[in-house]
């Protein structure tokens, strides 16, 4: 799952080192590097300690410091995302969200929004491992007390964010990959279960390119979710069976038209949103819907308003686009060269 999920950064720890000799001991580590081949994490430093002895204990805290030293910063887009793990209340203080605050900053006294229930909230006080905060950066922890809303009214797999942007979709374009590990293929049509951030739901899986995916294989799908999901594009996915992990992918498009499997041009144009640099993903998004303004093009791109409008006047410069009016701004009206002639 962590494979599947693009974990690159990590540190692999064997506990109890002290109820086994060093021959035991170094089997493991091997067993260990066996399991991690051929995945995101294959070369991560492997470690051992005992919490009975504290033997290892000093070096592991020291390795920690290492990687999040190597780990890139979440990025800000300005959009933050918390998707709510666990939803509670206390007493005098009412209902309190936990979650992974992704995508953006939260601050005391901002108006968010529940997606998809679409409820409006503001949030009341923050805490991120149990330290009152006036604001909370991307990539932490955080518990997000809010007004105005109950916390039965609030579920698991919810996303609080900022209102007006966001929405839940029940059809997503994916690049689908099959671990090779998999105990069957993956047919047209199958039925599982889809995992994204704390939500779950069960989904159909239509497969655009294969009549069946073999296991090791990837392939474009359209996801069809049984519950509406708020998702962006670039978002990771896991796929289950009821007792199995089968695969997972990245979202590369929400709000999916039903495609036509096989077909070329819809094939290559997922090819292109998902190879592609932020100013050919912005094009493509503005020839799935345009005429389109640039604010809703960073919408559906996931990226910065602020990058938007930088790729978007390197475009109107290029002639690859073409803007409506003079001035441009995260207002303006945009239309490719093709769209446009």
């Amino acid at each position: 799952i962590l494979d599947l999920l693009g974990v690159e950064h990590a540190l692999a720890v064997i506990t109890k080192k002290d109820l086994v000799d060093e021959d035991l001991l170094g089997l493991v580590e091997l067993e260990v590097e066996d399991v991690l081949k051929g995945t995101s994490l294959e070369g991560s430093r492997i470690l051992s300690v005992s919490a009975t002895t504290r033997d290892g204990i000093p070096e592991l805290l020291e390795a920690i410091d290492e990687v999040l030293n190597e780990t890139a910063r979440r990025r800000d887009i300005g959009r933050p995302r918390l998707a709510v793990d666990r939803s509670f209340s206390i007493s005098g203080f009412g209902t309190v969200v936990t979650g992974t605050l992704i995508d953006g900053a939260l601050q005391v006294g901002q108006e968010v929004e529940i997606v998809p229930s679409g409820r409006k909230s503001r949030i009341r006080g923050l805490q991120s491992h149990q330290e009152k905060i006036e604001a909370a950066d991307p990539g932490n922890r955080v518990a997000v007390n809010l007004t105005g809303v109950s916390s039965d009214e609030v579920s698991r797999g919810e996303v609080v964010t900022t209102p007006g942007w966001l929405h839940a979709t029940r059809a997503i374009d994916a690049r689908i990959h099959l671990l090779a590990g998999a105990p069957w293929a993956m047919r047209h049509n199958y039925r599982a279960t889809f995992h994204a951030y704390a939500s779950e739901t069960p989904a159909t899986v239509r497969l655009l390119d294969y009549d069946r995916l073999e296991p090791g294989e990837e392939g474009w799908a359209q996801v069809l979710l049984a519950e509406p999901i708020a998702l962006a594009r670039g978002d990771r996915f896991v796929i289950r069976s009821t007792e199995e992990t089968l695969g997972g992918g990245t979202v590369v498009d929400v709000d999916a038209k039903r495609h036509r499997r096989r077909h070329g041009p819809t094939l290559e144009r997922l090819e292109r949103i998902s190879a592609g640099s932020p100013s050919a993903q912005l094009l493509t998004a503005l020839e799935a819907q345009e005429p389109s303004d640039v604010a809703s093009l960073a919408k559906r791109a996931n990226i910065a308003d602020a990058e938007a409008l930088d790729l978007a006047r390197q475009a109107v410069e290029e002639g690859s686009a073409m803007a409506l009016g003079e001035a441009l701004d995260s207002g303006s009206m945009l239309y490719t060269l093709a769209g446009w002639t």
